[in-house]
């Protein structure tokens, strides 16, 4: 009887470990975090996100999810186009999360060579939604607690070596696209 027990309490630590390794979601999905059910979420929990998004990155490319090639993107996060940020490198620390965006495209409306510093989190939302990454960036004298405004991405897949988030665009047809953040770990 008793092997019995050590063998279930070790098949059921096992499994317990395996479930909490990693945070991989495919389906790309994206939440809005606005939903009213209260059903659990589907995929990793914060946690395993923090886990998962945690690191140095680099922006490697940004596509389109359901937005016309004619429409046109004019910035993101209230701070450059979308060409401004490829090869940008993202520094995700644990600890206090204040980590940055470091910036290495050029072009006229570009800022090589600028550091933006930033304070970042999994939004776990209250209502069931999915978890989300939130970030707001902070200027010299800042503290973050007095920054109101801050953007969140939804989170799509993540694991030791890629990272994909999306971002929602509303567009003038009252329709909603994506932009897809497609990141590498930097070592």
């Amino acid at each position: 009887m008793r092997k019995h027990i050590l063998s279930l309490l070790s098949l059921f630590t096992v499994i317990a470990l395996l479930s909490s390794c990693g945070a991989q979601r495919k389906d790309g999905g994206y939440s809005s975090g606005s939903s009213n059910t209260t059903t659990a979420p589907s995929g990793p929990s914060a946690s395993q996100w923090r886990n998962g998004v945690k690191g140095t990155w680099v922006l490697n490319s940004v596509t389109r999810q359901d937005i016309p090639q004619s429409y046109t993107v004019k910035n993101i996060f209230d701070e450059a186009p979308v060409d401004c940020f490829i090869g940008s490198v993202w520094h995700l620390p644990t600890g206090n999360y204040k980590g940055s965006i470091s910036f290495n495209a050029s072009g006229t409306l570009c800022a090589t060579g600028a550091v933006r510093t930033i304070i970042w989190s999994i939004h776990n939302p209250r209502n069931g939604g999915e978890p989300e990454f939130q970030f707001k960036k902070l200027y010299a004298g800042d503290k973050a607690s007095n920054v109101t405004t801050g953007y969140r991405l939804g989170l799509s897949f993540a694991d030791g070596n890629s990272l994909t988030m999306k971002m929602p665009v509303d567009l003038d047809n009252g329709s909603r696209g994506y932009l897809i953040f497609n990141f590498s770990k930097q070592n």
